[in-house]
């Protein structure tokens, strides 16, 4: 039944965020159909919504609003979903062939990643991963390559202009890294600004991007713009990771892996 056409601001409003809690996304155009308001109307309504903190804007409309909590330092999220964490990184390692090359990102599911390679013949690692480093060093069959940079203390990772500057030149057949929020709409996200930012950079080296990321990652937005879906060719999450979603990105063109 469609709503009356006379209503108030408040109502029209409250009306919005029933739609969009009923339906997960709507666009300016079926806010304009159901409620009888122009384009106009319609974006300043969702401009309110925003600003109350209520919605997320997208293109063309907007979506609920699901901000993924504050990251913990790495050695704390050390204990969190671990078996689904190693189920991760066993089957992203199960993508890595002798003679590639291949990045490493820094967080603790690329650890599990780090920890099956160690037998995979002739593998050149590039990572900005003090982690991965300690896990590898002993690997006399891996060339490993550190990028250098600002120490991220609470990461245990390397980011910045040198670690930029680094990447310049550089290709790698994979590129592997974890993800503070992955979503359809909103992409690649994370929390802090400045590994956004060499994230951007990182993301321009590889022939091929495997996210590995645990469910709770999954559907989820954080604060800082990274890149668009579109630039993931693989993702390895669990099984607990939403159906919806998961088909979605399949739809999409990318393969989704859960173990």
């Amino acid at each position: 039944m469609k709503i009356k056409d006379a209503i108030s601001n408040t109502e029209r409003l409250d009306g919005i965020m029933q739609m969009i809690e009923n339906q997960k996304h709507v666009s300016v155009a079926m806010i304009c159909q159901e409620f009888k308001v122009s384009p106009a109307t319609a974006r300043r309504d969702l401009e309110e919504l925003e600003k109350r903190k209520s919605i997320q804007r997208v293109h063309g409309g907007a979506i609920m609003r699901r901000n993924s909590p504050p990251e913990n330092p790495v050695i704390q999220r050390m204990n969190l979903h671990t078996e689904e964490k190693r189920r991760i990184g066993l089957a992203a390692s199960s993508l890595i062939r002798p003679g590639e090359s291949i990045f490493l990102g820094s967080g603790t599911t690329v650890l599990e990643v780090a920890k099956n390679i160690k037998k995979i013949q002739d593998l050149t690692v590039i990572t900005n991963s003090l982690l991965i480093i300690e896990e590898l060093i002993d690997c006399k069959d891996i060339l490993l390559m550190d990028l250098g940079g600002i120490v991220r203390r609470s990461e245990y990772s390397m980011l910045g202009s040198l670690t930029e500057a680094a990447i310049s030149g550089l290709c790698t057949d994979k590129m592997i890294i974890g993800i503070h929020g992955i979503d359809i709409e909103q992409g690649l996200t994370n929390h802090n600004i400045q590994e956004t930012m060499t994230d951007r950079k990182l993301l321009e080296i590889g022939k091929k991007t495997i996210i590995v990321a645990d469910h709770t990652k999954c559907k989820t937005i954080s604060t800082s713009y990274v890149a668009p879906i579109t630039v993931v060719d693989t993702l390895v999450t669990d099984m607990e990771a939403p159906q919806d979603f998961t088909s979605e990105l399949e739809d999409r063109g990318i393969k989704v892996i859960r173990t």
